[in-house]
């Protein structure tokens, strides 16, 4: 008992709505359905748990992570109710749930994905989860990520270095694993790639999040050093698939998470310009919600973070990030300097120097890409860039290559929008229907998002036949409950241009 409140719960508490009474009777409810008939939970020990901090043993903390999930619509995990490993709190763990320390960092991983797969079905999130905002989590882990990410000072060893950590058993039955497995995750996780650029997040996210799940409980097993920095690889690129995949069909808070949960990941296994990727995922989130702020204060620690041996190329994609935050808030001068900068950098990386994996598909089509994005995004404040934006996204769909489908169709929607708010509605009529012929092979909500910003950008042409066409086709194109006719699309303006890779 440490006689002093667990505000987490209580927060959580709120929120849900209950009365201690009435927590303590669905505790034991849930329990004797999750196998534990014995437990005994009553009104008293519900307050200890709120208003001392007093932690309920195991199998409670699950119990109440299952219960605030099905009740708040969203992942709630043991930590996030202020519970530690093993129902202990968690030292050095934080009142934002986005640091843990490292030996935790496999489990946290595994009871997240293990509740995703359980409880975020279509539907069940609510509109009411809350994102961490930037300046939360940049001083969550500014320290941690600035430290030396050597695994070796970081993990905990055992004398058996083939030993197994308890944090696994109740989840998975650890094993060793070999090269030749990992092999075959890391050729997983290219495959779940190339869908998700293809095809959207929404088909494969639950594959990824299973694969997520699996890697976590490997990474219970405490393996030889160079197959253990693989695994902590191949879990930092599930987990930035599983984010951005969550991001691409709105689940946002959740999204969040797993990009945190990969920075953690990736400097596990001492990868450092792997977590500032990471985190980039999470600004470019958040410039998509309109949070323009928040995604600066992360592209800071990204950038500051990623250590001498982030290539040239990594960091012009950052600087590409920052511009687009930057237009979303109309800085001209900050968006030319940062892509200006961007260009210089990508020039300089072609060096024969190895790309690694998760760079890859930042090539210079992307390059065109991000800066029609972003000056698109900047012509909404100063229309002369609107020019500037369609010979960017022209070049970058001239370079696309095969596969890249979800790319294509926000290249054809920049291009269209830029087109709009220049004043060409023959040329954007051209490139909108572009978008739209392959807009429904697509699970991304956020070319959703990205086509409603341009049905807005319509308004000023309604006396154009043809445009008022085009407007009756995005409305049929949008899925329903993506908002529905005009009244549905009128609210679109509050949301930031989605990224175009």
């Amino acid at each position: 008992m440490t006689r002093e409140p667990n505000t987490r719960l209580a927060d959580l508490f709120g929120l849900a709505g209950w009365s201690k009474g009435e927590l303590a009777r669905l505790v034991n409810r849930k329990a004797a359905a999750m196998g534990h008939p014995q437990l005994a939970t009553d009104t008293s020990r519900v307050r200890r748990w709120i208003d001392t901090g007093e932690t309920p043993r195991d199998p409670v903390p699950k119990v109440l992570a299952a219960l605030f999930t099905e009740r708040l619509g969203r992942v709630v995990t043991t930590e996030d109710l202020g519970f530690g490993r093993g129902g202990r709190a968690g030292k050095g763990q934080r009142a934002d749930g986005l640091f843990w320390p490292p030996e935790s960092t496999a489990e946290v991983l595994t009871e997240f994905t293990g509740m995703d797969l359980m409880f975020n079905r279509r539907g069940l999130v609510g509109a009411g989860a809350a994102l961490a905002a930037g300046s939360a989590i940049t001083g969550a882990m500014s320290d941690w990520l600035l430290s030396d990410p050597t695994l070796a000072t970081d993990a905990p060893r055992t004398d058996n270095p083939l030993s197994a950590e308890p944090v696994g058993f109740d989840r998975y039955e650890a094993a060793p694993v070999g090269s030749q497995e990992i092999d075959a995750l890391e050729t997983s996780v290219e495959v779940f790639r190339a869908w998700d650029a293809a095809r959207g997040g929404g088909l494969q996210r639950k594959a990824v999040v299973g694969q997520l799940n699996e890697v976590g409980g490997m990474l219970a097993y405490r393996h030889p050093e160079h197959l253990q920095h693989r695994l902590w690889g191949v879990a930092a690129n599930l987990a930035v698939l599983a984010g951005w995949m969550s991001h691409d069909v709105g689940l946002e808070p959740t999204a969040q998470k797993y990009f945190v949960i990969a920075a953690h990941a990736a400097r596990e296994g001492g990868d450092r310009p792997r977590a500032s990727e990471a985190l980039s995922r999470a600004a470019r989130q958040m410039v998509h919600l309109g949070r323009p702020e928040d995604a600066l204060e992360l592209m800071r620690l990204a950038a500051s973070g990623a250590g001498e041996e982030a290539l040239p190329r990594t960091r012009a994609m950052f600087c590409t990030i920052e511009a687009w935050a930057q237009a979303s808030m109309g800085n001209g001068p900050a968006v030319r300097r940062a892509l200006g900068e961007a260009e210089e950098l990508f020039v300089a990386d072609e060096d024969g120097r190895p790309v690694p994996s998760w760079m890859q598909l930042f090539n210079e089509a992307d390059l065109h890409g991000m800066q029609g994005l972003v000056y698109r995004t900047l012509a909404e404040h100063e229309p002369g860039a609107a020019a500037i934006a369609q010979t960017h996204a022209q070049e970058a769909l001239r370079m696309r290559e095969g596969g890249r489908q979800r790319s294509q169709i926000f290249d054809h929607i920049s291009i269209a929008s830029a087109c709009f708010i220049g004043g060409d509605p023959e040329q954007a009529d051209h490139h909108a229907r572009l978008a739209l012929r392959t807009i429904e092979q697509n699970s991304s909500h956020r070319t959703w998002d990205r086509l409603r910003e341009m049905y807005r950008l319509t308004g000023r042409y309604t006396t154009s036949a043809a445009i008022r066409e085009l407007r009756e086709e995005i409305q049929q194109a949008l899925p329903k409950g993506a908002g529905k006719g005009a009244a549905g699309l009128k609210g679109s303006g509050s949301i930031a241009r989605s990224a175009a890779v």
